[in-house]
């Protein structure tokens, strides 16, 4: 009798690998790969075996998170998936930092809806001394007036400007490796990966908390992707935002196809593997990469944005809230209130 299960593969025993995990051992990497190479059959036994290590960390809980795009535009960088670089046509409102007012605002705003942590974000290459002690000064007014973790992402600091922002109430600073060092080149020219390494350790000896991503989808191989991951264990990032490329009109990366589903949610896994204890967020392009498969990234993220991003706009943030309720998932803050003034502060926001 012929054996018709001859040549079908064996797949992984992701138990055995989540146990391994949990017992301190490292993941291969060519287990890392099997994450990456699991077929769809295979996904949600997947899935369940990555949800056994984030539930070990940290529960049914997720943390909520909203950022404001404080500086839009005028940026020198010439990075292929961003609509604020200067190689972009993409059609965005450009302005300087936002006034005090705003700022705060925005800060009120997270608190309303939820979030633990508010994200300042400047487009360029790095602030200005002015900008910085502008920034440190809000900072201060946001962490004295509301139960806020702020988190800042500037671009490249100096060591003064790092302790400046630590000083201010600063307790965590992202600044995103993006992609695997081996394709850095094809993604960003006007700087290098190493200063990117460069600023976060920087981060790290001013006290504050490192938070560094990535964005898949932007060409990058499979090696590409398992790289990452392991630069970031070794960076030791307390939080890893996960970006998925949203290829906006006008940017040289308009072309490229969203990742697939599935691919989105292997690489949500593969991180929670190789990092597991740390906080994994499911950041921009989560809406278009995701799509109805959104609530299994929680599965193995413990961690959204809420909102609108940069210059895409992001899953209305009451159904987030709906989604969390309805996997029987807890937000680590507050219950959400609605609030109007905020949507009339965004239309003071200069275009």
């Amino acid at each position: 009798m012929t054996n018709v299960f001859k040549d079908v593969a064996v797949p992984p025993n992701w138990d055995q690998l989540a146990d391994g995990v949990l017992s301190g051992t490292w993941l291969t990497r060519k287990e890392a790969r099997e994450i990456l190479d699991a077929d769809e059959l295979q996904l949600l036994p997947l899935l369940q075996a990555t949800f056994r290590i984030r539930r070990h960390y940290f529960g049914r809980k997720v943390k909520l998170n909203m950022l404001l795009n404080a500086k839009s535009g005028l940026c020198p960088e010439d990075c292929g998936y961003c609509s604020q670089s200067i190689v972009s046509n993409a059609p965005i409102p450009k302005y300087a930092l936002l006034d005090r007012e705003t700022l705060l605002a925005g800060a009120r705003e997270a608190y309303a809806r939820g979030a633990g942590t508010f994200c300042i974000v400047a487009s360029g290459r790095g602030p200005s001394r002015s900008e910085t002690t502008r920034i440190a000064d809000i900072v201060r007014e946001i962490t004295t007036e509301l139960p806020l973790k702020v988190c800042a992402c500037l671009g490249q600091l100096t060591a003064d400007q790092a302790s400046q922002l630590q000083d201010a109430g600063v307790k965590r600073y992202n600044h995103n490796l993006n992609t695997s060092s081996a394709y850095h080149d094809q993604v960003v020219t006007t700087h290098s990966y190493e200063e990117r390494l460069n600023t976060l350790n920087k981060v790290k000896q001013a006290g504050m908390s490192p938070c560094s991503g990535i964005i898949i989808g932007m060409g990058e191989s499979l090696e590409d992707r398992i790289e990452m991951a392991y630069a970031l264990r070794e960076l030791d990032a307390d939080s890893i935002p996960v970006n998925f490329l949203h290829p906006i009109p006008g940017t040289p990366m308009e072309g490229l196809s969203p990742v697939r589903p599935m691919d989105g949610l292997r690489m949500l896994a593969l991180l929670r593997f190789v990092c597991p204890d740390k906080e994994i967020r499911v950041a921009g392009g989560r809406e278009l990469t995701l799509r109805s498969l959104q609530p299994l990234a929680l599965y193995a993220a413990n961690s959204i944005f809420l909102g609108d991003y940069l210059t895409t706009s992001g899953q209305e943030w009451k159904k987030d809230h709906e989604m969390l309720e309805d996997l029987g998932f807890e937000v680590e803050r507050i219950t959400p209130e609605v609030s109007e003034e905020w949507e009339t502060t965004l239309r003071t926001i200069p275009e």
